[in-house]
């Protein structure tokens, strides 16, 4: 069937097939417009574990989410396909996460590890595997940016999104990041692992010179090398701590106001890379690092919505950090910010 019969034939109002994809939706990858990578590695986590299932949780909550968005009633016709991860890209995960366990214990312990060959070792192969999964994360999204696609991530931890961020300074002479985080995840090399989820933006910022502005949001938990990084580099970085942002707002000024002074410091090509724990934790509670405070669902949803009514031109996202659970609450909460952020994504209100 083509693209148009299958929209014609499917009922978006009944409950979603058993073998229907993300979302419920019929389509297969050509038929649809956006391809959402999954990267279900966890690999330097030092508390909470369970995002390296998170794509999977999202995609079984995701069939219990109805079509009609509020913001984009037929976003669904567009189609919107989960990809693969490689099955040897998996298990490259999990082995480096078990060498990075080691690691990790050892610093705990009080380990010296630079004179320590064995952890050494080990930390250099924990560093090799990471950046292998950035070269897929990399390839992977060019490949279907090739075939026209729109294209997401879904993590994972948030060391997922750099080979595609990387890509980005390939194809665009100049973009930005709009962040959502709990954290500044702007450590150098933390616990000796290169590519760290708490790494994530200083390895972007060092190595994508595209990158002309990062805005995060939502920030709330942060080291002092972070945050002397964020002085140093003023004009290329602007955070919006949780805890200014609420003195202001009970001072009398809204999150309206808030969210147009931050689209208005982007540049017109945008980035959205979202840590689950930029949320207020009730919404995300199995993460693995949850921080009191943050965003309110619907006031990300319209943060996202001013960015996309200002007409900037969003060319990518990522969703990190989701966890799996038993209740399924997280994949839940992670579904839904999914949908929204390829409402964003597809460009136009449909």
């Amino acid at each position: 069937m083509t693209k148009q019969e299958i929209i014609d034939t499917f009922d978006p109002n009944a409950p979603a097939a058993a073998e229907g994809g993300l979302f419920g939706l019929p389509f297969d990858a050509e038929q649809s417009d956006i391809i959402i990578i999954p990267v279900p590695w966890e690999v330097t986590v030092s508390f909470g574990s369970g995002t390296g299932e998170g794509p999977d949780a999202i995609k079984e909550a995701s069939a219990q989410i109805d079509l009609h968005h509020h913001d984009f009633p037929e976003l669904w016709k567009r189609g919107i396909y989960m990809d693969t991860c490689p099955d040897e890209l998996i298990a490259a995960g999990r082995r480096a996460k078990e060498l990075a366990g080691d690691i990790i214990a050892a610093l705990e312990e009080g380990e010296d590890i630079p004179s320590n060959s064995i952890l050494t070792e080990k930390q250099e192969r924990v560093n090799e595997a990471c950046a292998r999964m950035n070269e897929w994360v990399k390839e992977r999204a060019a490949f279907w940016i090739k075939k026209g696609k729109l294209v997401g991530l879904a993590g994972g931890d948030h060391s997922i999104p750099l080979g595609y961020i990387q890509l980005q300074g390939d194809l665009h002479e100049q973009f930005g990041i709009l962040h959502i985080d709990a954290h500044m995840d702007l450590r150098e090399a933390y616990e000796g692992f290169t590519f760290s989820h708490a790494s994530i933006f200083y390895n972007v910022l060092e190595t994508v010179p595209q990158v002309s502005r990062l805005v995060q949001v939502g920030i709330r938990d942060y080291c002092e090398q972070e945050n002397n990084y964020v002085r140093s580099d003023a004009e290329r970085i602007s955070v919006y701590f949780d805890r200014e942002v609420r003195k202001r707002m009970y001072k009398g000024e809204n999150w309206d106001r808030f969210c147009h002074e931050i689209v208005e410091s982007l540049p017109e090509k945008v980035h959205i890379s979202v840590d689950i724990d930029g949320l207020d934790p009730k919404l995300c509670p199995n993460t693995g690092t949850p921080v009191p405070g943050g965003l309110g669902y619907e006031e990300l949803m319209h943060l996202l919505n001013v960015l996309k009514s200002a007409g900037k031109e969003i060319i990518g996202f990522d969703l990190c950090e989701v966890s799996a659970s038993e209740d399924g609450w997280d994949g839940n909460v992670g579904a839904r910010v999914l949908f929204h952020l390829c409402g964003v994504l597809a460009g136009r209100k449909n």
